[in-house]
């Protein structure tokens, strides 16, 4: 395939910025290599997952063959639609956030002319993008000695996978193609237009009205997001809550603090449908048995992700798949075909950046170094924390305590207000909380949930803690520079510690006390 045939990407809007990023993630003079004879490993796909498998795979020095497809942006939703530009613009909506908290903490701050400059936002947006993109670019990776094809990769036969006109031989193959927003059917939205993820970064002007399809993780983060940036926002969910798969008192916390903000939050809704008129967009939705409309600029859908397992020719090598679940793995991430594994959202109810780059460390392992004897990885064993990025953030790993109960597990929670830690005092973050799910009778942590305004940076402490089987006791020991919020994590373990003293232990102590 010469660079003549190469598909041209272009990302809008097509400033310095954006052209900067298509340069590195799917260079439009890039000419793709001759195949090698055969290949140790192809990976399908250039977003984390491929991108760790082939580096990884090519970074061991053995003198192995490594061949990395993508047809659209290097990167994948990782870094051009997903963490690295909705964290971006997250930042700037923070700033608005503290602006309007200003008064509370004494610092009188004009609230009602913030000047929000929103092409600002998305510019800032894109040069940090683009800035970031040569970490994953088509160069770099060819520099660590990793064969680039740039184009549509499919399977021809059990051992081959074609791009344009080259076919190129494996011997093991990766599939980690992704996923993509899922469509909604909802009659009149694909004429009436929306967003997605995939094109909500290309906004250079605000929308003034939102709405937001999803009360998920990606729903609730953008809906803030906007609505600290100036748009009037209405958040449809069909839940009777936001946040259904998270911890229900975590997700009443940042429901009222969304609508405080202004957000209009519509639960147990059902879009009926959408038309366009001339003030904009019009939907007609029902909730609770009453019906209503709203008309706005914008419609953004942010309910849920569909495998990209289209045009892959699956089926001729073997490989079982879902259209709605993705490509059929077992624990070792092997599909139903034995050389071909997979990574990452094309297989995994995990849908997170850290948990494909997690995926891909298993099938490097289990591809390249268990026909050594040295062992397979598991998918079961990994612990997995998960962050939503709105304000206040809300964190978890492990279990929470209806997963633990379905389990047979007993469990205790120990459970932290923010209201009684002096640093979230001082900050004035009290409406938070640090849950820790342990087993009933033992120290061992079995999973948590942290509400704070940084609750992510917290939540290592405690993964930590649970993949080196550190419990609450070991825990306890542990000194926690004060004042920080993460003191709540020593808090709870000093709980846990009070739960051993004998009553005579207890005796001795106040005793003990009362001399002193």
């Amino acid at each position: 395939m010469s660079n003549l045939d190469l598909e041209r990407v272009t990302v809008r809007p097509t400033d310095e910025y954006n052209q900067k990023l298509v340069s590195y993630v799917h260079p439009p003079n890039w000419v793709n290599p001759q195949p090698a004879d055969v290949y140790d490993l192809i990976v399908i796909g250039a977003g984390t997952a491929g991108l760790v498998v082939a580096a990884g795979a090519a970074g061991l020095d053995l003198g192995l063959k490594v061949a990395l497809i993508e047809k659209h942006l290097m990167g994948g939703d990782c870094l051009n639609f997903g963490c690295v530009p909705s964290k971006t613009i997250i930042r700037s909506a923070r700033v608005v956030g503290e602006i309007w908290n200003a008064q509370n903490l004494g610092v009188n701050i004009p609230q009602q002319n913030i000047d929000i400059d929103f092409p600002k936002v998305m510019a800032r947006m894109r040069r940090v993008r683009a800035g970031i993109s040569p970490n994953d670019s088509a160069e770099r990776f060819s520099s660590l000695g990793v064969d680039v094809f740039l184009g549509s990769g499919r399977f021809a036969s059990k051992n081959t996978v074609e791009v344009g006109d080259k076919t190129l031989r494996f011997k093991k193959a990766v599939i980690a193609t992704g996923a993509r927003a899922a469509q909604l059917s909802i009659p009149g939205i694909e004429k009436a237009g929306y967003l997605t993820n995939e094109t909500v970064f290309s906004l250079i002007q605000r929308p003034e009205r939102l709405a937001v399809i999803g009360g998920g993780p990606i729903g609730c983060e953008l809906a803030q997001a906007f609505r600290r940036l100036g748009s009037e926002v209405i958040l449809f969910h069909s839940g009777s809550h936001l946040l259904n798969k998270e911890d229900v008192e975590a997700a009443k916390i940042l429901q009222k603090v969304l609508v405080s903000e202004g957000i209009r939050v519509v639960l147990n809704s059902k879009l009926e449908e959408v038309v366009t008129v001339t003030e904009g967009k019009r939907l007609y939705f029902s909730s609770n048995g009453h019906r209503d409309s709203v008309t706005v600029d914008e419609i953004l859908v942010g309910a849920g992700r569909s495998p990209n397992v289209e045009g892959l020719n699956l089926e001729s090598v073997g490989v079982e798949y879902d259209k709605g679940q993705g490509v059929k793995v077992n624990d070792y991430l092997q599909t139903t075909n034995p050389k071909i594994y997979a990574a990452g959202d094309i297989c995994m109810n995990w849908k997170f950046t850290h948990a494909a780059d997690a995926a891909a460390r298993i099938v490097i392992k289990n591809t390249l170094f268990s026909p050594f004897g040295l062992g397979r990885s598991k998918l079961s064993s990994l612990v997995m924390p998960w962050v939503t990025y709105t304000d206040p953030e809300i964190a978890h790993v492990g279990l929470y305590e209806h997963e633990a109960q379905k389990l047979g597990i007993e469990v205790t929670t120990i459970k932290i207000p923010f209201s009684s830690v002096d640093r979230a005092i001082a900050d004035g973050e009290e409406s938070g909380f640090l849950k820790i799910h342990h087993k009933k009778g033992s120290d061992e942590i079995v999973g948590a949930t942290i509400v704070a305004s940084h609750a992510g940076e917290m939540i290592s402490e405690v993964t930590t803690a649970m993949v080196n089987k550190i419990g609450l006791s070991k825990l306890s020991s542990v000194i926690h520079p004060y004042p920080t919020q993460a003191e709540a994590i020593k808090k709870a373990a000093d709980a846990y510690r009070r739960t051993l003293l004998t009553s005579n232990t207890k005796k001795l102590l106040g005793f003990l006390t009362k001399l002193s």
